[in-house]
């Protein structure tokens, strides 16, 4: 077969062809009467090899080795390509998300492009001091987008750049407790902490929603944030949370302020007495905890807990007893 027509049947064109000659890839096996190269079967399957492996990005000279040395092993040349091919993708991905963040801030000249970068930039610096400047500065100067703040407010560890982020965000506009949301179902603890933590300071409902679906999540850090976010908002949903991390001794103190707020409601009062007095009766509820369920009680009015102080008085383990009998005294000195 001469070269035209090969080139026609192959897809390779007779320049290319002719150029894996001068390298010593393919050597047509004869030639026609006329001083034409023809191709062998043979040899045009070996066009075809060439071309397969140039499709996983091998290059002309790594093919010659691997067509015509037998002791030539793929594994490490083939787990070079990956790692290259992850390389480059994992760049075109980090522009492309870069270019998606600008077209998002809707820049109206090249100047505000350049804004744009400059704070995108100085969010990923080495500096916490820079990174904490460009989130104040992102709710004054070209807004920046809500994607790259919410990425960078879950991967910041420094507190006072991640409150400065927490602060760009909650001016920020909507969809962004979405986004932090999509961060409750991290497998990195912390990150789940750092979310919920932002959604517990964002205003509105759509991220009050999140927080009410975060009562039920499995991780206690998400739930307990959650719950002391809702329960300073007097939302009633969090009330058996909150008394769980009183059992538990997590940020119990706040836990019970937080009762405390959602008390003022006689109807909820007397439902966080119960659910304090329901833990205190169980079984499984050790000495300590059921100290501080006793404290717990202290900041709920009400007949039911009085009720249940003057119980506890009486109680068995002498420091619930005197911790009641205490309280007793602060209320009727009321």
């Amino acid at each position: 077969m001469l070269i035209g027509e090969v080139a026609r049947r192959s897809g390779v064109s007779a320049r290319m062809l002719r150029h894996y000659e001068s390298l010593g890839l393919v050597r047509p096996s004869g030639r026609s009467g006329s001083g034409y190269r023809e191709y062998s079967g043979e040899d045009i399957r070996r066009i075809f090899h060439i071309e397969s492996l140039r499709s996983l990005g091998l290059s002309l000279r790594e093919i010659g080795r691997a067509l015509d040395d037998p002791g030539f092993t793929p594994s490490a040349l083939v787990g070079d390509l990956v790692r290259q091919s992850r390389e480059r993708l994992a760049a075109e991905t980090e522009l492309l998300t870069r270019l998606r963040r600008i077209d998002a801030a809707d820049p109206a000249d090249w100047e505000d492009v350049l804004q744009v970068v400059a704070l995108l930039q100085a969010l990923g610096s080495k500096s916490a001091g820079t990174r904490q400047r460009a989130a104040l500065a992102s709710a004054d100067q070209v807004q920046v987008p809500a994607e790259a703040l919410v990425e960078a407010v879950l991967s910041e560890t420094e507190p006072n750049v991640a409150g400065a982020l927490r602060w760009a965000l909650a001016r920020s506009g909507g969809g962004v407790p979405a986004l932090l949301a999509k961060g409750l179902g991290s497998p990195v603890a912390a990150v789940r902490e750092r979310a919920v933590q932002s959604l517990a300071e964002m205003p509105g409902d759509e991220a009050g929603g999140y927080l009410r679906e975060a009562l039920a999540h499995p991780d206690a850090v998400v739930r307990g944030y959650a719950a002391l976010a809702l329960g300073a908002g007097g939302v009633a949903d969090a009330v058996p949370t909150l008394v769980e991390m009183i059992v538990e001794g997590r940020n119990d103190t706040d836990a019970a302020d937080a009762l405390s707020v959602l008390a003022s409601d006689t109807g909820t009062a007397d439902r966080i007495a119960a659910g304090l007095v329901g833990r205190l009766a169980h079984h499984t509820t050790g000495a300590p905890a059921r100290g501080r369920l006793t404290q717990a009680l202290a900041g709920i009015p009400g007949t039911r807990a009085t009720h249940a102080l003057a119980e506890l008085s009486h109680d068995a383990d002498r420091a619930v007893a005197l911790t009641a009998t205490y309280l007793l005294r602060l209320r009727d000195a009321g």
